[in-house]
């Protein structure tokens, strides 16, 4: 097994066990090692610190499997890993009854670049990493093993797997994809779930729980939902009693399936939903130039900064949006905001909105910091940036 070599004082985030490695930490590289190949690493000082994923073709140079010197990487330990990160979640209080489930969230599961979504008895697979490549079919009959699933479709076609030297992939790996639409039940409301060309995989489950908030403070207000994509925010509103929803977003596709989505909710009040396929940023200064206020308003924006290279030019973005949204709110209304870039931390985030709050005019507050959900545990060993960031704002 090859062995890499720190640069020195380059070990202490891998002591606050911190699971990436990047390359300018690298002193050398002892021995050949292949992508994804397992590499031992060592301080300047020949200390093992642990065991990692070698990835000569991104500037994460090595991503941490383990930090225990004496645990070994083989077939065995994918299998625990993904038995344990299963195990977690059907015991969470917060996702009894859920048919739609985070199994796998990467460096927080201890599997880095690995994320898995079970959908009913479908389980969609994502790898973003020359590690989990490497260790793919270990993952795969692991993920079998623990769920019981009848179907595990990949969806690795993210382009974060070029960073790695990977190639796109996608398609049936175990088992047989269900005939027709793919649905879930989430707090009440049925969604479609399209897991061979939705994004990401499918469906996004980590605003689950942000969507329940919106429906609990829905009732009777004129909500507005921006970048709606399949409409979750929208048909929550709805079940908590919204008196009307305008839903925007610039794919008819999306919207189509939006619609579709509202129609297999038949206790939803149809007549209560409007939907606008347009830009975003236009549809709301048309708005605001025909005079329209909303009692609240979700901006759930794609992704404005995927690294921090990125951040001056999203901040921009982020800050003219809710400029816009805070512009579009009743007295008492409340805007809920949300950043899913890596480039653009929860500090700078709400750096961002509070100042668009002052350009906008109002006054207001924070009255609910909105982040990941119970599947998408944080803990140390996450790198910073990899979770959804959002706030709650209301004006006075």
């Amino acid at each position: 097994m090859a062995e890499l070599i720190l640069a020195p004082g380059k070990e202490r985030s891998v002591m606050r066990r911190h699971p990436w490695i990047f390359a300018g930490s690298v002193a050398k590289l002892a021995g050949r090692s292949k992508p994804g190949d397992t590499v031992e690493v060592f301080n300047d000082r020949g200390q093992l610190m642990g065991r990692a994923a070698f990835s000569p073709n991104s500037q994460i140079r090595a991503r941490m499997w383990t930090f225990d010197a004496d645990e070994s990487i083989d077939h065995g330990f994918f299998k625990r890993r993904v038995a344990a990160s299963v195990a977690r979640r059907a015991v969470h209080p917060q996702l009894a009854g859920q048919d739609g489930v985070r199994l796998i969230h990467g460096e927080s599961d201890g599997l880095p670049g690995v994320i898995a979504d079970r959908f009913g008895k479908v389980v969609v697979l994502q790898i973003t990493s020359a590690g989990g490549e490497k260790w793919r079919e270990a993952i795969i009959a692991g993920l079998v093993q623990a769920t019981g699933c009848e179907c595990v479709y990949e969806r690795s076609d993210s382009d974060v797997r070029k960073l790695e030297g990977l190639e796109p992939r996608s398609g049936v790996v175990y088992g047989e994809l269900p005939a027709g639409p793919l649905t879930i039940r989430e707090n009440g409301v049925t969604m479609e779930v399209d897991v061979v060309s939705g994004h990401k995989t499918g469906f996004y489950l980590d605003q689950r729980d942000n969507r329940l908030l919106t429906g609990q403070l829905a009732a009777g207000r004129a909500v507005l939902n921006c970048f709606c994509y399949t409409a979750g925010f929208s048909l929550q509103a709805l079940a908590g009693g919204a008196a009307s929803t305008l839903s925007i977003d610039s794919s008819g596709p999306a919207l189509e399936s939006a619609k579709r989505n509202l129609a297999l909710n038949p206790q939803l009040d149809a007549a209560r939903a409007e939907w606008w396929e347009a830009d975003v940023f236009e549809a709301l200064r048309k708005l605001r130039a025909d005079g329209r206020k909303f009692d609240l308003i979700v901006l759930d924006p794609p992704k404005f900064a995927p690294s921090a290279a990125h951040a001056q030019r999203a901040a921009r973005a982020y800050k003219d949006i809710n400029i816009l949204g805070f512009r579009l709110l009743n007295p008492g209304g409340i805007l809920m905001t949300y950043s899913c870039s890596g480039g653009i931390g929860q500090e700078l985030f709400q750096q961002i909105v509070a100042g668009a709050a002052v350009d906008a005019g109002v006054d207001g507050r924070i009255i609910h910091r909105l982040s990941a959900g119970a599947d998408h545990p944080i803990g140390l060993a996450v790198p910073e940036g990899e979770y959804l960031k959002g706030l709650a704002c209301q004006i006075d």
